[in-house]
């Protein structure tokens, strides 16, 4: 007798959220599911809105209407946020941006230490030994005691990436993160990102790595005016989209 399969597990649902500055709306009515263990990819020329998208979830950008639910966590964009939803939301949404955001006054380890403390309330010992571990999973144990500004960007990144898993969230957004490396550099944080999806970390990662987009992501969105033009599996978008706005997208890019 077969058994029935267990129902998907929402980890990030967002629902007709909008998002304008003054007259200009950024994010018009974007609705999106992302499953646990699932890797989004967003895609779409500059102005898409893919990173006000993206700062919406965590609510870095409040939006001016929708619900975003991430875990157990709902915010209804209407009602007021309550300090605990918004640190819970918080917790389980790591972010990691295009500029490295790390503290340059503080070496590595203490940059990826001090939230646990301040936040998880871990005693020093606990969160550098956590630290230590993370350091090592993106390769970068050996600058523990460095200062930020001895690491090349690719390292900063990794760095930021060991950050923001310090915290355990339950999915993992990035903001273009390999827009400001080089592109050698930029394979180094590309390479610890498919490890943490291969390892089934939920992840939403606002790319403009085509290779990463189709190869490594379970499920595509392609955005352009602040609107979802298309989503569905990446290869199956890449070999054949839909709309004639993602054809002329993935034309450019694909071809310069």
């Amino acid at each position: 007798m077969e058994q029935p399969t267990k129902p998907d597990r929402i980890a990030i649902g967002l629902d007709s959220v909008v998002k304008r500055f003054g007259e200009h709306t950024v994010v018009d009515n974007v609705s999106l599911s992302v499953k646990e263990g699932e890797v989004v990819a967003i895609i779409g020329p500059s102005g898409a809105g893919k990173s006000t998208l993206l700062r919406c979830i965590n609510l870095l950008e409040t939006p001016d209407s929708g619900c975003i639910t991430v875990g157990e966590t709902k915010v209804d964009a209407g009602a007021e946020i309550s300090a605990k939803d918004l640190a819970n939301l918080r917790r389980n949404a790591g972010m990691v941006f295009q500029s490295f955001n790390l503290f340059p006054h503080l070496n590595v380890l203490r940059n990826v230490s001090l939230a646990q403390e301040r936040v998880l309330g871990r005693s020093k010992k606990e969160a550098d030994e956590r630290s230590m571990k993370l350091l090592d999973r993106v390769g970068l144990a050996n600058k523990a005691e460095q200062y930020p500004s001895r690491c090349s960007g690719g390292q900063q990144q990794r760095i930021a990436i060991a950050r923001a898993l310090a915290l355990e969230p339950r999915v993992m957004l990035f903001d273009e993160p390999t827009s400001a490396l080089d592109p050698e550099l930029g394979l180094e944080v590309l390479a610890v990102m498919r490890e943490l999806a291969s390892e089934g970390m939920t992840m939403v990662v606002v790319t403009h790595e085509m290779q990463f987009a189709r190869d490594v992501s379970d499920h595509l969105v392609v955005m352009a005016d602040g609107a979802i033009l298309e989503q569905g599996a990446a290869a199956e978008i890449f070999r054949a989209p839909a709309e004639e706005r993602t054809r002329r997208f993935l034309r450019a890019v694909l071809e310069r």
